[in-house]
């Protein structure tokens, strides 16, 4: 069974979600990952490891000219699904932190520009609204 704390040991931490937006946005290097992030190397290269292993990231080999080979890292599937969760943060952080300020990522559909926007949505196609109707499930 897996647990939210079980996600919260790979995800829950700054670096982690930050790496897995700055893939998200093109960024696939090391450098480039480090700069944008401001994370230290030892971190950086520590999550990049944890994300990798969990199927979050792959990686794959690139070489400059003149230069060794290094690896470069991509989105799996598993990290792709992972762009609604960054979706709602920032939304949640729009709403609750800094009313009026603007996000450094903004999420909007690619066809016609945009907001997208988080919603929880039921299996039978009906809006639940936090506090109105949602129920947790206890499996423990």
């Amino acid at each position: 069974m897996t647990t939210l704390a079980d996600t919260l040991s790979l995800l829950g931490e700054r670096w982690a979600l930050l790496v897995v937006r700055e893939v998200s946005l093109g960024l696939r290097r090391f450098d480039e990952l480090r700069d944008a992030t401001g994370a230290p190397r030892t971190v950086l290269s520590d999550r990049l490891h944890r994300l990798v292993a969990a199927g979050v990231l792959a990686t794959r080999e690139y070489c400059v000219p003149g230069s060794r080979a290094r690896l470069e890292y991509t989105l799996t599937d598993a990290g792709l699904e992972l762009l609604p969760v960054l979706a709602a943060l920032t939304e949640w952080g729009e709403r609750h932190l800094e009313s009026g300020a603007v996000p450094d990522v903004a999420y909007r559909h690619g066809g016609c520009g945009g907001h997208v926007g988080i919603r929880l949505v039921c299996d039978c196609g009906t809006e639940v609204v936090p506090g109105q109707r949602l129920l947790a499930q206890v499996n423990r």
